[in-house]
């Protein structure tokens, strides 16, 4: 099935309470799906086309009040309408999943993969001191698996999670193993395990009042600190990566999502021809796998950041790196592809 194919049926099978979005290419096929599968009729899965982006962030934002294990999908544009709740949502200790499937921009731009989010995601696209644990996929595979980490995550650090695929893994199609099903949780089970959430009435508990909003710059600076905190543990705790022949390689490839997979075909073709590259791919992009990078970057003679974008993640790279090697970078743009013999070129003419 298609990653987005995997995403929908993932989220079923992840015991999702509500999955609200809106139709937008290359992720309309997450939407189609649910409708399709009509979970409402077997897990009680709640599906519904938001009137707009904004509402159906704003919809996330009152079912991860309530505890509820809630998601939503978009792609480029739409992700950029979402970015005020996604801001309240975070600065409100929220759990929650948001999907990204990129296209090209700036602006409506192309329907056409691209990368060129990665800046909007792992810098907090909205307002505030906030993070988004940023989980990359480059397989139809870990599309499906990265709905459950995502969730979990999520729950365990109470901050949105976000997805971020490019167009190419949203549309692939791949063989995939689909989650085994988890049951949705029951109310007394979320009060339970969420005794932050907001329950309603009648209750026998004290009220909980969810807000991102305080007017005391005292409070609001402690909370930002518990924010930043928070992200501490979670850059401490939650690294991960893959590394491709990367234990004798003399230049470093750095990629995520589809690309890396284009660099492992790059590195079979310059090892042919004498030239040992190895790749890093940084499962999640915050957070960073910076000390890692730098360790690698110490027994290199260049590293290349390939990239959809017109460099993005080299800024992160050249962060953990600092002077110790060159850093270049290496992308196309508007949802053109490159290909393995241009990354092989790309390492010969700037790294070389």
């Amino acid at each position: 099935m298609k990653g987005n194919e995997a995403i929908a049926h993932a989220a079923i099978r992840c015991g999702t309470d509500g999955y609200f979005g809106y139709p937008i290419t290359p992720q309309s096929e997450i939407l189609e799906t649910l409708m399709a599968e009509k979970p409402w009729e077997t897990t009680g899965m709640v599906v519904l086309q938001a009137e707009s982006e904004v509402a159906a962030i704003n919809m996330v934002y009152g079912g991860a009040s309530a505890g509820k294990r809630v998601m939503t999908s978009s792609s480029s544009p739409g992700i950029s309408l979402k970015q005020e709740g996604i801001s309240y949502i975070a600065g409100a200790d929220l759990p929650c999943l948001i999907v990204n499937v990129m296209r090209g921009g700036p602006g409506l731009g192309t329907i056409q993969p691209s990368q060129a989010d990665y800046f909007q995601t792992v810098k907090g696209g909205g307002h505030g001191d906030y993070r988004l644990i940023t989980l990359a996929p480059s397989s139809v595979q870990e599309m499906a698996d990265f709905v459950a980490l995502g969730f979990d995550l999520a729950f365990k650090y109470l901050n949105p999670v976000m997805i971020l695929a490019d167009g190419i893994v949203g549309q692939l199609m791949e063989k995939v193993t689909l989650p085994p099903f988890r049951p949705r949780r029951t109310d007394a089970e979320i009060a339970a395990e969420s005794p932050w959430a907001a329950v309603g009435k009648p209750s026998t508990r004290k009220p909980n009042i969810i807000t991102s909003l305080e007017l005391d710059p005292v409070i609001m600076e402690e909370k930002n600190l518990r924010f930043q905190a928070k992200y501490r543990r979670i850059e401490s705790c939650e690294v991960r990566f893959e590394t491709y022949m990367s234990d004798d390689a003399e230049y470093l490839l750095v990629a995520f999502g589809s690309p890396a997979r284009i660099c492992q075909k790059a590195i079979e073709i310059a090892r042919a021809s004498g030239v040992r590259l190895g790749l890093l791919r940084p499962v999640t992009l915050w957070p960073f796998p910076s000390d890692v990078l730098a360790g690698l970057a110490g027994r290199v003679k260049g590293i290349l950041a390939v990239e959809l974008n017109a460099g993005q993640m080299v800024e992160d790279v050249r962060l953990a790196v600092g002077e110790k090697v060159k850093v270049a970078h290496f992308g196309r743009l508007g949802g053109i592809v490159f290909t393995p013999d241009e990354i092989v070129q790309a390492v010969k003419t700037q790294l070389s």
